[in-house]
């Protein structure tokens, strides 16, 4: 695994769907993993982020004969915003319940409501067996503020500043920053966009966002030159304009709608993603036929990618 690896774990949105014909790309939700710099970066906790959970306990157990002897897990969580599809594979995520796990959670549900407040109430309690104070390992939620950056240093220290200041904070050539922004293009609280850089290397996450006439002038700028941008490709266009069940205002893009923002941006790569729970292996793939190209790809689970 290279310096700067993205493993796709599900690519859905809205649920999740297992049935046959939705094999080859994949019925889990939101989750991207991103292996950066010799950190764990987790973006968003749909379904897919169950198979990471499997995936990261199975090293930890070969790690070592006994748990004292084991490599500890850990893992940075960014959470886009706290719709279903985007954490509910969180309660499912079996390294939360291993003592040694140290996992960082960062995100903003509201303004009015802290985002330890609000996964609580959603995901825990009355609809799970556990309360979120009883998760074994070593648990922190805390609320981004749009103003600010986090920096991931070589030794894993994590630094939080705002942006004017970030400069005056020594970026190493093997730290890691993260920015991130709230677009109102997606209802009914927003959604956070963020950018992971590592060395010269950029990737965009841009789920659940509605484009504009013109197309997105703010996510354009700050995806400017990536090299990679992943984007929400929920509908087609028909399926966006459909005169009898539209889908305008409901805070998604269409394919073409993606693709115009990758070529505002000058964005290196584009990789559609979000994809409408109906849409099965067939439409995928004829929609594959009709956009994909060298730089210009449709997600689906396990897809790797190497930027480093």
């Amino acid at each position: 695994m290279g310096e700067f690896n993205i493993i796709f774990r599900g690519v859905r949105g809205s649920y999740p769907v297992a049935k046959k014909e939705f094999l080859n790309y994949g019925g889990n939700t939101s989750c991207v993993e991103v292996n950066v710099g010799g950190h764990l970066i987790i973006l968003d906790a749909g379904t897919g982020l169950i198979d990471t959970g499997n995936a990261l306990l199975e090293k930890y157990i070969t790690s070592g004969v006994s748990n004292p002897d084991r490599t500890p897990m850990k893992a940075i969580v960014l959470i886009s915003h706290i719709h279903q599809d985007h954490i509910q594979g969180f309660t499912f995520f079996r390294p939360l319940h291993i003592p040694s796990t140290t996992i960082k959670v960062y995100g903003n549900a509201n303004y009015d409501e802290s985002l330890s407040d609000e996964l609580a109430n959603i995901l825990f309690g009355k609809s799970f067996p556990l309360d979120l104070g009883d998760i074994a390992g070593n648990l922190e939620i805390s609320d981004l503020n749009e103003s600010e950056g986090i920096i991931i240093k070589k030794n894993s220290e994590i630094i939080i500043k705002r942006i004017e200041t970030l400069e005056d904070e020594k970026i190493g050539k093997d730290d890691v920053l993260i920015t991130y922004y709230r677009s109102y293009a997606h209802p009914q609280e927003g959604v956070l966009i963020y950018k992971i850089k590592y060395k010269d290397k950029v990737m965009v996450y841009a789920t659940d966002k509605e484009s504009y006439q013109g197309g997105d002038a703010k996510l354009t700028n700050f995806a400017r030159n990536c090299d990679l941008l992943i984007h929400d490709a929920q509908y087609t266009t028909e399926d966006y304009l459909n005169k009898f069940v539209p889908k305008q205002g409901y805070g998604h893009s269409t394919f073409d709608m993606a693709v115009e923002c990758a070529k505002q941006a000058n964005a290196k790569n584009l990789i559609f993603f979000h994809f409408d729970p109906a849409y099965d292996d067939k439409k995928l793939n004829s929609i594959k036929k009709q956009y994909e190209t060298e730089n210009i790809r449709l997600a689906y689970e396990g897809m790797e990618v190497e930027l480093l």
